[in-house]
Parts: C-alpha cells; sequence; structure tokens
C-alpha cells in the first residue's frame, strides 16, 4: 500500500476539548484534501461514539479516502474499516484474523526493538515515534528524534508514518529522514477551531507537503 503524506489523526478528546463537532471536522478535513483519515476515541466506545465513527466512514467512502479505525478491531469489522494498533491492543496477527487478508492494519511502535518485532507481523505500515515531545499522550514514550526514525527506515521498506510532536515547522525534516508519511493531530487543529478553519489548516498541510 502506498500512505499518503499527510495521516490526519481525528481525535474526539481534541474536538470535545476545542467545542467542534466530530462529523464537521470530519467533513473540513476531507474537503480539504484528506485520503486517510484515522477515527480515534480513547474513552468508552458507547452508541454515541460508534454512530459518530459510522458517520465519518461514509463520508471517507464518499471522498475516495481510506477510513482507519484506532485500536477497535471489532468495530473496524463492523464499518468495513481499516485498524491502527497499539503495543497494549489485541495482536496484530489476531486482528489479521478478524479482519482477513484485505484489511487494511497498521501498527504502533515506540523503539527500535519494538519495530524489529513489528517486522514479523501481518501488518501493512508501521508507525514509529513519538519523534518529538507530544501532549497527546498521558504518558508518551520516550522521544526517538529523527535519528531513530532513520535507522529504523534503515530496516523496511514497508510503508511508515511518523508520529508525536509533528507540525508543519518540521514535517518536511521528518519526511526527509525517511517517513512516507506524517501522523498529525494538535497542529491540525486551529483555535477557534471550526469547519472552516479546518479546512484552511488542511490547505496549509497539503500545499506544505507538495513543496
Amino acid at each position: 500500500m502506498t500512505l499518503p503524506r499527510l495521516y490526519p489523526i481525528l481525535d474526539t478528546q481534541t474536538l470535545v476539548a476545542r467545542a467542534c463537532p466530530v462529523t464537521a471536522a470530519a467533513e473540513a478535513m476531507l474537503a480539504g484534501g484528506a485520503r486517510i483519515l484515522q477515527f480515534r476515541h480513547k474513552g468508552q466506545f458507547a452508541r454515541a461514539a460508534f454512530e459518530q465513527a459510522e458517520r465519518v466512514a461514509e463520508l471517507c467512502r464518499r471522498a475516495g479516502a481510506m477510513f482507519i479505525l484506532d485500536d477497535r478491531a471489532d468495530i473496524a469489522r463492523l464499518l468495513d474499516a481499516g485498524l491502527h494498533l497499539g503495543q497494549d491492543d489485541l495482536p496484530p496477527a489476531d486482528a489479521r484474523r478478524l479482519l482477513g487478508p484485505e484489511g487494511v492494519i497498521g501498527f504502533s511502535t515506540h523503539n527500535q526493538a519494538q519495530f524489529a518485532a513489528a517486522l514479523a507481523e501481518p501488518v501493512d505500515y508501521l508507525a514509529f515515534g513519538p519523534v518529538f515531545p507530544t501532549a497527546t499522550q498521558e504518558n508518551p514514550d520516550p522521544v526517538v528524534g529523527r535519528e531513530g526514525l532513520r535507522r529504523v527506515r534503515r530496516m523496511t521498506d514497508r510503508p511508515l508514518a511518523a508520529i508525536g510532536g509533528i507540525t508543519r515547522s518540521n514535517a518536511l525534516e521528518v519526511l526527509a529522514a525517511g517517513a512516507d508519511a506524517v501522523a498529525v493531530i494538535n497542529d491540525l487543529y486551529p483555535d477557534p477551531c471550526t469547519p472552516e478553519t479546518l479546512h484552511t489548516r488542511m490547505e496549509e498541510w497539503q500545499q506544505l507537503l507538495q513543496a
């Protein structure tokens, strides 16, 4: 598979904090050029969260964008979505049994040992980081830096997404260090965060990464 250079993460916690509706944010990101969108919901996956994910999945289908669900293999299967797994989630081999051979699965790694182990897993792409300090994790892993990214890049030709603290000011350096894509949360969400400002921010990102 090929990852788009920008991997936007639709983080429900961030959107609630900034009083921006999830569905409206997804529409703005897709209208701004997103070709992949991850739905990240770290709270209880109750009915309201499922309905949000269902709406975003449909928006992605209409836009021809890849829809990825964070953590939950069961919900990903229900929504015919891709899946992104963390180190403490369902093991990738078990998720593959659930999603089948065609389902897209990504897997987060946070150091060189985890990355090396992940190369044996049945996943389509790998994420590595945090490249820089990040505020979106309660207990973040140690920063790996651009040099750490360069080291793991040499270990595989599988698609590689860099994560953690990536902004418009450092994204090109991260891509130059070997990442195929940059996964972004905080720098996607302007203040104030509205569908209009989100759309503009997405366009800024697209212009930067097309340079």
